[in-house]
């Protein structure tokens, strides 16, 4: 971004969605103080301002606002750990401004709290953490948007308001402490929603457990998927799996392993580029024959979690193969496989996947990693530049992202029909099922394109757009939306969206604050 005085400057909003408005204005706030003074500024000019935290929403728009002439409020600056000096195992909550990444509260954990970890996301581990909780994503151990409360936020008038009992003053107990307050919770009005600018928030954290591992069970058969998500369900529901159990297909899988897979016999194998790819096909074969993989944790004392692990086997066992690894089991895999790979293929096969499979297996444990990214850099041959760079590679990426009811059969049947309306238009679709609650589910389902080509982007865009026509004659809908739907999910007839928008004269009655974000774009007539 080219910035010049007083935190102003240009950015350009290209992005790996092919959809944007080429370069905006762009104002940098590092205080709450700045963030009103723009507020106000953007008043006087008749300009509208769109926040981002680090703008790296890969996939929804990355910063690009869902209506042109915005500027963009960039509160990546605004990145510290407000009570950094009172975080203890005794009080597991920390106040983030916008800017703070996985990275920054990771490594702050360690070296303060080596006690506690946080919800990770698989994202990058320099995406904001509170950007990604707002907009509702989903970290490995649950929906990100419980992990949050007490925000402080900047109106569209300028005004500062602080939810719950945060309204108390910095110094009250119940400040950093009660998640609810007293009266209307507001907190939900500013997830997913565009009447305020949130400059920081209350964020949970957990007690790192005595034993964590990670539990994967490859599915025998596709046909019995239905059945397979029914399974994992009810382990949520029991308690025995709490976290988020993520349930990819094969292509995701390969989409995961496939950076990791080919550097190792690339570097310690000693494979050349023109065998390269043959080779890793065959390593992920012996691996991961399987059409659908899940992924999950299991946490607590020694006997918790195998009492945990027992009864996943006696519910799935029977169904799906059964994997149960940790560091260590990692560790001593690789000793043992690692000086036989070039005598047995099978041995370089698995010691492969060790290698691809083991900064994945950190993030139920709270160890934040840039490896999808890289694997994504890697396919369109960049595998060196930095996570953070996605948006400036030819990488394409469009996600469409349906939230969908626990029940295995109809689930199985809406993925048989996404994947459909994809092969029609020569996509395969990459699909991750995630166990978010007791009572849904969310598909996270993505498109791969070749971005340097416009005809590629095009028909990327026509896939997308068909595939949200198909979720929405099942009666569904997306549980998070890209930048360049925000029209589409909203009606002006739905009285749901036409008190979206009343509200929004209540808090930013001048329509200052991203306009069109999970609102109506205009006043409904």
């Amino acid at each position: 971004m080219a910035q010049g005085e007083h935190g102003e400057g240009r950015r350009h909003s290209g992005n790996v969605t092919g959809w944007h408005h080429g370069e905006l204005d762009c104002w940098r706030a590092t205080s709450v103080r700045e963030v009103r003074a723009f507020v106000r500024r953007a008043r006087r000019e008749g300009r509208t301002l769109y926040p981002i935290s680090t703008g790296l929403n890969w996939g929804y728009g990355s910063a690009t606002p869902p209506q042109p002439g915005a500027v963009l409020l960039d509160l990546s600056g605004m990145n510290c750990i407000l009570n950094r000096e009172k975080v203890s195992e005794a009080n597991p909550v920390v106040v983030i401004q916008p800017g703070v990444t996985q990275r920054q509260l990771h490594e702050f954990l360690q070296e303060s709290c080596p006690g506690l970890t946080f919800n990770v996301t698989g994202s990058s581990v320099d995406t904001s953490i509170l950007g990604n909780a707002l907009d509702r994503g989903v970290g490995y151990l649950g929906p990100r948007r419980e992990d949050v409360f007490g925000l402080e936020v900047v109106t569209g008038q300028g005004k500062l308001l602080r939810t719950g009992f945060r309204r108390l003053g910095r110094h009250s107990p119940l400040a950093h402490a009660h998640p609810y307050g007293l009266g209307p919770i507001m907190d939900g009005l500013f997830f997913q929603g565009n009447y305020g600018i949130v400059t920081s928030a209350c964020l949970k954290l957990l007690p790192r457990p005595a034993r964590s591992v990670a539990v994967s069970l490859a599915l025998r058969e596709a046909s019995k998927l239905g059945e397979f998500l029914d399974g994992l369900t009810l382990l949520k529901r029991l308690g025995v799996m709490s976290g988020v159990t993520h349930v990819g297909n094969q292509a995701r899988t390969r989409a995961s392993m496939m950076s990791g897979i080919s550097e190792y016999l690339r570097v310690s194998c000693g494979v050349p580029e023109t065998r390269l790819a043959a080779e890793a096909d065959r390593a992920l074969a012996t691996v991961a024959p399987y059409e659908w993989t899940s992924l999950g944790g299991v946490a607590g004392s020694a006997g918790q979690v195998k009492a945990a692990v027992a009864e996943v086997k006696r519910v799935l066992g029977g169904i799906a193969k059964l994997t149960v690894v940790d560091d260590a089991k990692l560790a001593a895999g690789f000793r043992v496989l690692n000086p036989l790979r070039n005598l047995w293929p099978w041995a370089r096969a698995n010691a492969a996947a060790i290698s691809a499979i083991r900064p994945l297996q950190g993030l139920a444990d709270g160890r934040p990693t840039d490896a999808a990214i890289t694997n994504l850099l890697w396919r369109y041959g960049q595998p060196q530049a930095p996570g953070r760079d996605l948006d400036a590679s030819d990488c394409g990426l469009i996600f469409i992202n349906p939230a969908l009811p626990t029940d295995g059969a109809a689930v199985m049947k809406i993925v048989d029909g996404m994947k459909e309306v994809a092969g029609g238009f020569g996509h395969e679709l990459y699909i991750t099922l995630n166990i978010e609650t007791t009572t849904s589910l969310v598909a996270v389902a993505n498109l791969l394109f070749d971005r340097g080509d416009e005809a590629v982007v095009a028909n990327a865009k026509a896939c997308a757009k068909a595939l949200r026509e198909y979720l929405r004659k099942q009666g569904l809908e997306v549980y998070r939306a890209r930048a360049d739907m925000m029209e589409d999910i909203t009606d002006p007839h739905d009285p749901f969206w036409r008190t979206a928008w009343e509200l929004k004269s209540v808090f930013d009655p001048h329509h200052l604050i991203a306009p069109g974000r999970y609102n109506l774009a205009r006043p409904p007539v």
